[in-house]
């Protein structure tokens, strides 16, 4: 209501005319910023004040509202696409989600399988050895039977013996006494008989955990997806980043790459060294190495101040002084922070391809950049 009695009182000739001397306005009082009349520009309350004509205020005070509008409809662009980056993020959000849930539960998976194999296997250890003594406690109770039996066999003669009348006691004494003469062995429980409890309950938790780090792998350095540049690929184990030509629709979050084909890792380093190889796997086209956390990610700036890196690039699209020869299979990243080096070598044969010498203020990320759509550059885990 109040935006259409405003409508309707500039389209009225009302305005044009001087409220207490009925004069048509002409000229605009340049200090109280409001037009008057011939009149007005005379009287004492306009005294020594600057004037201008209508239509050149006007065209002056337009220019200031257009620009003024412009801004505001920018900002109005802005945050309308601001809108949509977070639309478009809250259903990343839940994608992420739902995918890291999935990964999660296969990877539990894994350990659940290894935990109950590992059951299986100590459990039928433990029956083994369970047979194996019932077995040998069977073969001692059947080999004692037969001495008991030869034992009361030979007993019994004797006592009968002893009942015969004189002249018979005398004639078969000679063998009865040596029958009851004959050595017979001490029979005595065997050693060892009884289970082993203490090899399948002593440190069970700890020796499955010995055994379980030869199937598990430790990675010195874990890629971050969400710096990754669209056309990057990150694999499930976030060891693995791959090229592809078309972009993934991810939001254009502030941490992420969206000129440079980079990812970082996911933790950087303000003290002590670190190392890490990575596969090269072929690439045509590739550059690895370190950048400070504060480094501009967005925009063309990245690779013009520290970022210290080695380069394999024919095709001069990443920008490096600092290249390497193309049949590299792995390159090993050194980086010593408190004494403010990086150095990298080929591990194969401990070959030095560079060094850089700095002084390092700022957190520490590896950053990989990959423009080869067929091969990949990974991460190598370390034994534990």
């Amino acid at each position: 209501m109040l935006r259409k009695e405003k409508k309707e009182k500039r389209s009225s000739g009302s305005e044009e005319i001087c409220s207490l001397h009925k004069e048509k306005l002409q000229l605009f009082c340049v200090e109280d910023e409001q037009p008057v009349c011939l009149v007005c520009r005379d009287a004492k309350q306009h005294n020594k004040h600057k004037f201008r004509p209508i239509s050149e205020a006007v065209s002056s005070h337009k220019e200031e509202l257009k620009t003024a509008l412009k801004s505001l409809k920018e900002k109005l662009k802005h945050n309308e696409d601001v809108k949509g980056e977070l639309e478009k993020t809250v259903q990343h959000i839940k994608t992420q989600a739902n995918h890291t849930e999935h990964q999660i539960i296969h990877q539990f998976d894994k350990l659940h399988q290894f935990l109950r194999d590992e059951e299986k296997a100590t459990i039928t250890a433990l029956r083994e050895e369970e047979e194996q003594k019932k077995r040998m406690m069977k073969e001692k109770l059947e080999e004692i039977n037969k001495h008991i039996s030869a034992l009361s066999h030979t007993i019994r003669d004797t006592e009968e013996m002893l009942k015969a009348n004189d002249v018979c006691f005398l004639k078969e004494f000679p063998g009865s006494m040596e029958r009851a003469q004959i050595s017979q062995p001490n029979l005595q429980m065997p050693s060892g008989a009884l289970i082993h409890v203490s090899q399948y309950l002593g440190n069970l938790q700890y020796k499955v955990w010995r055994k379980m780090q030869d199937i598990i792998q430790y990675s010195p350095v874990i890629l971050d997806p969400n710096t990754a540049h669209p056309r990057l690929i990150v694999s499930d184990d976030l060891s693995t980043v791959s090229y592809s030509w078309d972009e993934q629709p991810l939001p254009d979050n502030p941490e992420r790459f969206d000129i440079y084909e980079c990812v970082l890792a996911s933790e950087g380093f303000k003290f002590g060294n670190c190392s890490w190889d990575v596969e090269i796997r072929g690439s045509e086209c590739w550059s690895l190495g370190v950048t400070t956390a504060s480094n501009q990610r967005k925009g063309r700036e990245f690779c013009n101040a520290d970022v210290w890196r080695v380069t394999y690039d024919p095709y001069n699209q990443l920008g490096s002084d600092t290249s390497v020869e193309q049949d590299l299979e792995r390159v090993r990243v050194y980086l010593d922070y408190d004494s403010g080096t990086v150095s990298f070598s080929n591990p194969v044969n401990n070959r030095l391809l560079h060094t850089f010498t700095t002084t390092f203020t700022d957190t520490v990320f590896p950053f990989f950049c990959n423009l080869d759509e067929v091969k990949s550059l990974k991460v190598l885990p370390v034994k534990l």
